[in-house]
Formats: C-alpha cells, sequence, structure tokens
C-alpha cells in the first residue's frame, strides 16, 4: 500500500470519527472541537483529490471563521445543560423514528446504485486537464466565466435567505430601550439642553 493511500484511509477513518463525535459528544464546546477535526480532514482528503484551492478555502473560511465563530458563541453562551438532555429525552423515539427511515432510504439507494459508462467523460469534460491548466485557474474560469449567471443567482439566493433569517428572528421585546436615529438626527437642541442654577448643596431632581 502506497503513501498516498495510508493517507487517505487515515483522514477517511478520522473524518467519519469526528463526524460521529460531533453528533454523540454531550458537551456543545466538545462538539465544535470535533466539527473542526472534521473540516481539517476534509481539507487533507481534497489536497489528495489535487483540489488544493478548494481544501484551503475549507480552512480559511469553514475552520478559520465559521467553527471558531461557532466555539465562541458556545462559550459565551450560558447554556443550560439539564434542560437540553431532558428536551432532547423527550424528543429521541421521533428522532430514533426519522434515523431509521433515513437509513432505510440511504439503503435502497445505494442498493440501486449503478454507474453508467458515459460518467467518466461526462466528468472530464466539465474542467480542463490538470496538466494544461491549474485547478485554481480552471475553478475560477469556471464559476465567473461559464457558470456565471449561475453562481450570481446562488448568491441572490443566499442574501434572500440571510435577510429572511433576519426577518424571522427579529423580535421588539417591548420595556428594550432602542436607538432611534431619526430622532437623534431631527431633534431640537433648544429641547435638548436645559440650563439650571443649581445652588450649592442641592442637587437635581
Amino acid at each position: 500500500m502506497s503513501l498516498p493511500d495510508l493517507a487517505f484511509y487515515a483522514f477517511a477513518v478520522t473524518l467519519v470519527t469526528a463526524g460521529l463525535f460531533v453528533t454523540l459528544a454531550r458537551n456543545p464546546v466538545h462538539s465544535v472541537l470535533w466539527l473542526i477535526l472534521a473540516f481539517l480532514s476534509s481539507a487533507g482528503l481534497f489536497i489528495l483529490l489535487g483540489a488544493e484551492f478548494v481544501a484551503m478555502l475549507l480552512v480559511i473560511v469553514y475552520v478559520g471563521a465559521v467553527a471558531v465563530l461557532f466555539l465562541f458563541v458556545v462559550m459565551m453562551l450560558d447554556v443550560d445543560f439539564a434542560a437540553l438532555k431532558a428536551g432532547m429525552a423527550k424528543y429521541m423515539p421521533l428522532a430514533g423514528l426519522m434515523a431509521v427511515i433515513l437509513l432505510m432510504q440511504l439503503a435502497l439507494v445505494f442498493g440501486a446504485w449503478s454507474t453508467s459508462p458515459a460518467a467518466p467523460a461526462l466528468r472530464g469534460a466539465v474542467a480542463p486537464d490538470v496538466t494544461e491548466l491549474h485547478n485554481s485557474r480552471a475553478l475560477g474560469l469556471l464559476v465567473y466565466d461559464r457558470y456565471l449567471y449561475l453562481f450570481q443567482a446562488a448568491g441572490l439566493i443566499l442574501l434572500v435567505a440571510m435577510v429572511a433569517a433576519i426577518v424571522l428572528t427579529l423580535r421588539h421585546r417591548a420595556g428594550v430601550k432602542r436607538q432611534d436615529v431619526l430622532a437623534q438626527m431631527y431633534r431640537d437642541p433648544a429641547k435638548a439642553l436645559e440650563l439650571r442654577d443649581v445652588k450649592p448643596g442641592q442637587g437635581l431632581r
């Protein structure tokens, strides 16, 4: 067995194990740490496939930004783990039923899996040969040249989803002081400022 094969099995086993512990870990901080390990293992697999650009994006964006943000948010929040465990035990039968259905669907999919003889040629026709063009340049040409409109449409869909998430989660709670920018801009200085003659030994009421 060659060194690339050993590296592949090492990264694959680490990725599957880390993904399993992401869902089984009782502490959310530990789950985020296992998630970071899963991202790093995925980056190693992308490097073995020759996709160094995608691997660096995975490390910089997901590990360096998203996972670290999750880690800080989970550590800063005061999470009641007892309440979380009670809620998880309450919905465990439904979750188990959904897991069984999902596993049955995956078994049906893999049982009827068949590879088309034309699949390698179709995959090879999407991107140019690695010996002719570097994968980073080929990816840029595909995203920003051939599929530019689809890339922009995907960005618009993500923008709409982000705005919808903000609107759905925005709650105006009573008793919370909020900044009114227009009221601050159009206020009258004569009404906003009041001069008082305070005598010695007296205070303001």
